[in-house]
């Protein structure tokens, strides 16, 4: 599948939703007060780096706002992760969904596997991928106090929370082209109406209308 170079657009849902989120093809905010749900790949990439560089824990800190972003996945499915669904030979994640979600299996790419595996030789022996440091599965709380911490050592012009992540994966795939049934299916939305949301406002669905 074509790897997304950036996120565009908002969170559509109601006329007031989609006032509140609409931005620039630049990804900026229209207006100081409007307050912006997900992030663009580079931001993404910024706070890779930022965990990478701060902390006790950067590589894995730093792969799971990756693997979070690659697979769309909320704070609690990324801390519920564990070893036993990811194919490291094969290079497959099995995704279980929180919230009666539809469950999958993602082919990952070369840098998350490679991550994942100097993870997994460099971190404690534990049944999960993300464990904290007494061994157990960091809480989804922690992971966002993790986070809005690393957005400010990475310069966030704006608070950011771990579900970010998931309509930054949204966004970017929309924008790659997918269908909004393939993009349903990655996700594991049950009703393809909170899909819509990121194929609705993809600047990109436009960029052939009127050439020849």
């Amino acid at each position: 599948m074509a790897r997304p170079e950036g996120v565009l657009g908002g969170r559509p849902g109601n006329a007031r939703a989609r006032r509140r989120f609409t931005v620039d093809q630049a990804g900026g905010d229209l207006g100081a007060a409007r307050t912006r749900r997900y992030l663009t790949g580079r931001e993404v990439e910024k706070l890779i780096e930022a965990a990478r560089k701060h902390g006790r824990y950067g590589h894995r800190d730093a792969t799971m706002i990756l693997i979070a972003y690659r697979h769309g996945l909320r704070a609690s499915e990324l801390c519920d992760l564990q070893w036993h669904q990811v194919e490291l030979n094969a290079g497959r994640l099995h995704v279980r969904r929180a919230k009666r979600g539809t469950p999958s299996v993602h082919p990952m790419q070369g840098d998350e596997i490679r991550a994942l595996r100097r993870l997994q030789r460099e971190q404690e022996a534990s049944p999960h991928v993300f464990a904290s440091e007494r061994g157990g599965p960091m809480s989804a709380k922690s992971f966002g106090t993790l986070f809005a911490r690393l957005g400010e050592r990475a310069g966030m012009a704006f608070p950011i929370f771990p579900h970010m992540l998931r309509h930054a994966c949204g966004y970017a795939l929309a924008n790659a082209g997918h269908d909004t049934r393939a993009l349903q299916a990655w996700l594991g939305h049950r009703n393809i109406q909170h899909t819509v949301r990121y194929t609705e406002l993809a600047p990109d669905r436009f960029r052939n209308f009127w050439r020849d």
